[in-house]
C-alpha cells in the first residue's frame, strides 16, 4: 500500500492493522502535525450509509511517494486507486501504469469531477451511482440510466466501465456493449463498505488469473456478503468463509 497517516492516535493504530491483515506498509508514511483520514459513517434502518469524508494526510500523498514506491508497484498484478490522494497523483500513478503495462483500476471516489482525458488509459473505472453521476453528467437512477452514462463515457476516451447499482448488480461496458451483472439475494442490514468488498475482490480475482466475467460475479457475490454485516472491513469474508458461502450462493435475477 502506498498512503500516508499522521502522528495522531489513528495513525500507528491504523498502519498496526494493516500489518496484521498482511498488507505491506513499507510505502506507508506518517506525517508530522497531520491528521489521519476517516470517513464517520451514517447507517439508516434500510442499511444504506451516508458517508462523510476527511482525506487529513492522504491528501499530501505525492507523485514523487508514487515514484519512490515504483520497485513494489512494478511487482503488482493491479494497482487500485481512488480519489481519496491528490488528484495530480492519481493522474501520475494511473500514467505510471500505462506505461509499464500494468492493470490499473480507479474506484473515483469520494466522487468529484475528473478530467476524464487523463483517466481514459485506466483498464476499469468503477464508480456507484452518485459517483457516475459526478462524473458522467448525467442521473444515474436505473441500468438503463447506468447504459446511457457508461456509453457516454466510452465516447470520451474510457476502455471499459462498471457502474456498481447496489441490489441491482452492476452495469459493464465496453466496446463489447453492455451487460449487467446481476446481484446476488441477500438481507441487508449495512451497505457500507459494499463497493470497497466489490472493486478490492475483483481485482484480486483478476489477479489470479480468471476470466472478466468470473471475476464480476464473484466480486458481486463477496459485496453483497458484506452487506449482510455491520461494519467496512469487519464486515469482509475471509477467503475460506467466502468459499463456503459461494457453495450454495443463489444467483440473482
Amino acid at each position: 500500500m502506498v498512503a500516508r497517516v499522521g502522528d495522531d492516535l489513528f495513525g500507528p493504530a491504523t498502519i498496526e492493522h494493516l500489518e496484521a491483515e498482511g498488507i505491506d506498509t513499507a510505502h506507508v508514511q506518517v506525517i508530522a502535525n497531520a491528521s489521519t483520514g476517516v470517513a464517520p459513517i451514517l447507517v439508516d434502518e434500510t442499511g444504506q450509509n451516508s458517508i462523510l469524508v476527511v482525506k487529513g494526510a492522504n491528501d499530501l500523498l505525492t507523485p514523487a511517494d508514487v515514484d519512490q514506491a515504483f520497485e513494489a508497484l512494478s511487482q503488482a498484478d493491479c494497482i487500485v486507486l481512488q480519489l481519496e490522494i491528490p488528484l495530480e497523483t492519481v493522474y501520475h500513478t494511473i500514467e505510471l501504469a500505462r506505461s509499464h503495462g500494468i492493470r490499473c483500476i480507479l474506484n473515483p471516489a469520494p466522487g468529484q469531477p475528473v478530467d476524464l482525458a487523463r483517466i481514459a488509459s485506466v483498464d476499469y473505472l468503477i464508480p456507484n451511482e452518485s459517483e457516475a453521476e459526478v462524473i458522467g453528467g448525467m442521473a444515474v437512477q436505473s441500468s438503463e440510466d447506468a447504459a446511457a452514462c457508461a456509453t457516454g463515457l466510452l465516447d470520451r476516451g474510457l476502455q471499459r466501465v462498471v457502474i456498481t447499482l447496489g441490489a441491482q448488480g452492476a452495469l459493464v461496458a465496453g466496446t463489447d456493449g453492455t451487460r449487467v451483472v446481476p446481484a446476488f439475494p441477500v438481507e441487508a442490514i449495512d451497505t457500507t463498505g459494499a463497493g470497497d468488498a466489490f472493486i478490492g475482490s475483483f481485482a484480486t480475482f483478476l489477479a489470479e488469473g480468471r476470466s472478466e466475467d468470473d471475476a464480476l460475479e464473484r466480486a458481486s457475490l463477496y459485496a453483497a456478503l458484506s452487506t449482510t454485516r455491520v461494519g467496512t472491513q469487519t464486515s469482509f469474508l475471509d477467503r475460506a468463509a467466502f468459499e463456503k458461502e459461494r457453495e450454495n450462493a443463489p444467483r440473482g435475477s
